[in-house]
């Protein structure tokens, strides 16, 4: 029974000791990083919501394009734009304002554990540079000239290749490849409507 006192007392000291490493200067510096990332703490809250509903609305393109007459897809699809769009309203807020409020006791957390004063300084600054502003601003012009590239370039190689998956998968299925000859391969798929900017 001592034994297993002293391994507790000596388990809490431990605690305690590395708790008493983090001062609350260095609580101010991770505290002051978590608010410059905020956006991106944000975005990624966003994300995580908006994906269930991306895979949803790509899912009810295919479902009309199979079993829904044409005149009826307009109406259908106004109809689901409005379900995503109520969903993502209520949810996206929600989830922003969690991953915000869990930030400090998971990121925080995280950030005074592995740097020591000096360095949350140093990320700081870094985080706060102009320079560094400047390059997060064009992180979406950045994506965007990628992502345009990319796609014409691997479009007439990866085409073929989900065609033939597609007919793939439908043979294994039992079922006809989706469309036929003369529509694409993959259904565009309508993005989730957004709600404004919060």
């Amino acid at each position: 029974m001592l034994k297993k006192s002293l391994i507790v007392l000596s388990l809490v000291a431990a605690c305690c000791a590395a708790q008493a490493q983090s001062s609350p200067a260095k609580k101010d510096l991770v505290n002051r990083i978590l608010k410059v990332q905020q956006a991106g703490i944000e975005a990624l809250a966003r994300n995580l919501v908006e994906d269930p509903a991306r895979g949803l609305v790509v899912r009810a393109d295919q479902y009309m394009s199979q079993r829904v007459a044409a005149d009826k897809h307009p109406a259908m699809a106004k109809e689901i734009d409005a379900d995503v769009k109520k969903y993502l309203d209520e949810a996206v807020p929600f989830a922003k304002d969690r991953a915000v409020k869990l930030a400090p006791s998971t990121v925080g957390a995280l950030l005074e554990e592995k740097f020591s004063e000096d360095e949350l300084k140093q990320v700081l600054a870094f985080l706060e540079s102009p320079v560094y502003v400047k390059f997060q601003q064009l992180g979406p012009d950045m994506q965007k000239a990628l992502v345009d590239k990319l796609v014409t370039d691997v479009k007439p190689t990866i085409e073929p290749k989900v065609r033939t998956l597609e007919q793939s998968m439908a043979k294994h299925l039992g079922v006809p490849p989706q469309g036929a000859a003369s529509s694409p391969a993959v259904p565009a798929a309508r993005q989730p409507a957004r709600p404004a900017s919060r």
